[in-house]
């Protein structure tokens, strides 16, 4: 009985970590719009991917829901979630308002240490632009959670990271490519502004940033169907079991 339960303790963090594998390895390819809005992810073609049982990918696929990432339709499996123009309008004034609550805790407080590692942000961010869109995307994203992070409260952190995530989602529906240079930039002068105190002038400048990314036109939308999938997760399935070996 004892080596039972004691297996049992050993064999669930593996079945959590493969889950995990899972999740991450989606909503990647989600937030860097490499599956868009609408895109089928039927079990069985992601099992194949990753390697893994449907069981695993219906728990990944159920974090994704309740992150508005993915919908679960009955009968007809699930699909990354396409949110309705009404929606997107909702979540953008969310946004604003989590993201104005993260410039008011910062501004004046940010220390030194911070300030470099959001420099060294903004410098991958840099080098990455012009030369890969996705992860031009996934990085810009990552720099208002890696805000949010900073000022220490949890459930910022939390509704930030998912807003972040559903206005990619967002994007790929209604927006059209644009330079990011101009986010790298606004990044940027948003952090000396953060360093010097300038509250106003740093909630000036991040509603302006939010505010140009919400009122891009549509985007060119890509060709659905399995054999995309498939390839599209084979990339991702190999960058995250490359991560979890490094």
């Amino acid at each position: 009985m004892a080596a039972s339960s004691s297996r049992s303790a050993t064999i669930r963090p593996l079945l959590t970590d493969r889950s995990d594998a899972v999740y991450q390895g989606l909503r990647r390819a989600i937030i860097e719009q490499a599956l868009l809005p609408g895109d089928k992810l039927p079990e069985d073609a992601i099992g194949d991917s990753f390697g893994v049982s449907r069981t695993l990918v219906r728990s990944a696929l159920t974090r994704l829901a309740s992150e508005g990432l993915v919908e679960q339709r009955r009968n007809r499996g699930a699909a990354v979630a396409s949110p309705s123009l009404a929606s997107a309008r909702d979540i953008f004034d969310v946004r604003r308002q989590l993201e104005d609550l993260a410039i008011r805790r910062l501004a004046g407080r940010l220390t030194p240490a911070q300030a470099a590692t959001l420099r060294r942000h903004v410098e991958r961010e840099r080098s990455a632009a012009g030369r890969d869109g996705p992860e031009s995307i996934r990085l810009a994203g990552e720099f208002h959670i890696l805000l949010a992070e900073m000022t220490g409260n949890a459930l910022l952190v939390r509704y930030i990271g998912e807003v972040v995530s559903r206005c990619s989602l967002i994007l790929a529906l209604y927006a059209r490519p644009h330079s990011s240079d101009c986010a790298v930039s606004e990044h940027a002068r948003l952090i000396e502004a953060l360093e010097a105190g300038r509250a106003e002038e740093a909630r000036q400048l991040m509603e302006h940033h939010i505010g140009a990314v919400q009122e891009r036109a549509l985007i060119e939308r890509a060709p659905e169907g399995e054999q995309r999938l498939r390839q599209v997760l084979a990339d991702y399935a190999q960058t995250i079991r490359g991560e979890a070996e490094a």
